[in-house]
Parts: structure tokens; sequence; C-alpha cells
């Protein structure tokens, strides 16, 4: 059987991030699931207004509780944001935590990415964290990478933080495992199993590597890696300034 038709669908997926928001609203340790959730912010924070430090229009996708954005704004005040994520909550309280943070406009967008549409040229920054490992089929990660490159400016900046899998399986094995002592040590076994459990129901992420690829071919001019420890990464690209 195809295992992604186990996998929860968009609608389950949902639901579990509506009952989530107060622990998606910490900005200082971000996902406690999320190995080094700190230092991503902090990179993709300091990668953001190094490469594009004029930019106005801010995408953030999977935005949760706005924990991104917020952090982005220290450093690329007043910028105008298009906030997007499947849960109206997690909107909400993005909204909440935003109002007074920023001059530029706020919009705010209910939705999958996968059918969203964002149109062309619209974005100097877009910030996708913890949302593209939801993607399943192959065809899926390419449209999805190729939108986010369309909805970009030239010379704008997409950066990724995410879990992510390995092509080998044996190292896949070995990161898995200390992926699980890290949670175990934690907060005990019981929340290894506990997210043990939703990665196996909700995630089929993809290698660093693959999405490297992947962004090369739908049009990223330049591609670097910020990060990586274990199951999780911190990436991005740039498209051509033309």
């Amino acid at each position: 059987m195809d295992k992604r038709k186990m996998k929860s669908t968009v609608e389950e997926i949902r639901a579990r991030f509506d009952q989530e928001v107060e622990r998606f609203s910490n900005l200082e340790t971000g996902q406690s699931a999320t190995m080094d959730a700190p230092l991503a912010l902090e990179l993709i924070q300091k990668a953001a207004a190094k490469v594009s430090p004029n930019a106005k229009r801010l995408l953030d996708v999977g935005c949760g509780a706005g924990n991104y954005t917020l952090k982005l704004l220290e450093a690329l005040p007043n910028l105008s944001l298009t906030m997007v994520d499947l849960s109206q909550p997690m909107l909400e309280r993005a909204k909440q935590r935003l109002e007074g943070k920023t001059q530029g406009t706020v919009r705010l967008l209910q939705g999958d990415i996968r059918e969203d549409e964002l149109g062309v040229e619209q974005f100097d920054l877009i910030v996708a964290a913890a949302v593209l490992h939801h993607l399943r089929s192959d065809d899926e990660w390419k449209a999805v990478y190729t939108k986010l490159w369309r909805a970009l400016a030239p010379g704008g900046a997409l950066w990724v933080s995410d879990l992510v899998e390995h092509s080998i399986p044996e190292v896949q094995e070995l990161m898995w495992e200390q992926y699980g002592e890290y949670l175990a040590a934690l907060k005990g076994p019981g929340y290894r199993e506990h997210v043990y459990a939703y990665v196996t129901r909700e995630d089929t992420p993809r290698s660093v590597l693959f999405q490297i690829d992947l962004m090369r071919k739908v049009g990223f001019e330049k591609v670097e890696i910020l990060h990586k420890r274990n199951c999780f990464a911190v990436f991005g690209g740039i498209k051509s300034a033309r």
C-alpha cells in the first residue's frame, strides 16, 4: 500500500494545529520538538537581513503564531506581511502578536500552500518554517517550489527551516535514533513516542539535497545551506536579479 495514502489528511493536520496555538507562540524556543529551533530563527533573521536589506514585502508560509515574522521584523522593520497558514486560530494569534510591530500592511491568508494563489513577483522575501514536510508527492514538491520562485521578485530570497530525511537508509536510521535520544532527554520517553507518532502520521519530508537540487531546477540562481543538525536543516536560495 502507498504510505502516502495512510497519512493524515489536510483537515486532520489543520485540526491538530488549531489546538496547538499556545505551544507555537514562544518566540525564544520555537518548537520544542525541533532541534536548534532558536538557532534556526536567528540564522534566517541574519541571512535575510544580509541578503535582502531592502526587502519590503514578506510572505510567511505556514506562519503558525508568527515567530519567524516577529524575529525578521527585529532586523527588517516595517515589512508588509502576508501570513499563510492552514489554521485560522494560528493566524489570529499571529495577528495579535504582530499588531504594532510594523507600519506595513498585514494580510492573513488561511489555506493550503498547494492551492493558494500567490501571484508573480509579489514578494522580496519568503520564509517557510516547519511546513514543507507536509508535502506528499514529488510533483507537489516541484509545484510548490515553482510557485514560491514565481512569487519572488527578481533578486528575492527564500529561506526554509524544516524536518528533513536522508537518502541512505542507514544514515536515516542513525539520525532518527539520535533524534529520539534528544526527545527523550528533553521530556521523557513518552514525549519521544508522541512526536514519533505524529511525524509518522503527518509528515513526508525530503532530503536537503533533494530540495537544493529542486530549487536549482525551478530557477533559483544561488542556493545555500546555513545549518544542519540531525533531522533538521536551514537553507535557502536567491532568485536572479535579471
